[in-house]
């Protein structure tokens, strides 16, 4: 069993930062990739990044490529998600994910309770 908690949401405008963070219970985070995604109101959840369970490998949406950065700390069962350049369409709920291999899509076995992220013009 993981649980999952995130962490830095906001208001925040056009083109700024934010930085979200997910740390996750147990001793056996390493064992996990981890996933961020976002549901906008009215959408389906959808996939932002993933990075795998060594941070080796990582994972981004077309929509947010070079603009997020996936990173995790497996001393301190952190990953976080670096959001640079935001937009409008960049307004969501923000979900951290954990699963056994790396999920692009919302189907992982774990997840976070969601931090809302809201930019405005």
């Amino acid at each position: 069993q993981v649980q999952l908690v995130e962490s830095g949401g906001g208001l925040v405008q056009a083109g700024g930062s934010l930085r979200l963070s997910c740390v996750a219970s147990g001793r056996t985070f390493s064992m996990y990739a981890m996933g961020w995604f976002r549901q906008a109101p009215g959408k389906e959840r959808e996939f932002v990044a993933a990075i795998d369970r060594s941070a080796g490998m990582r994972y981004y949406a077309d929509s947010v490529k070079g603009r997020f950065t996936i990173s995790r700390d497996n001393a301190r069962n952190t990953v976080s998600l670096q959001m640079n350049s935001l937009d409008i369409t960049d307004t969501a709920v923000y979900y951290c994910a954990a699963d056994l291999v790396v999920r692009t899509t919302p189907v992982s076995r774990y997840w976070g309770q969601g931090t809302q992220v809201t930019v405005s013009l």
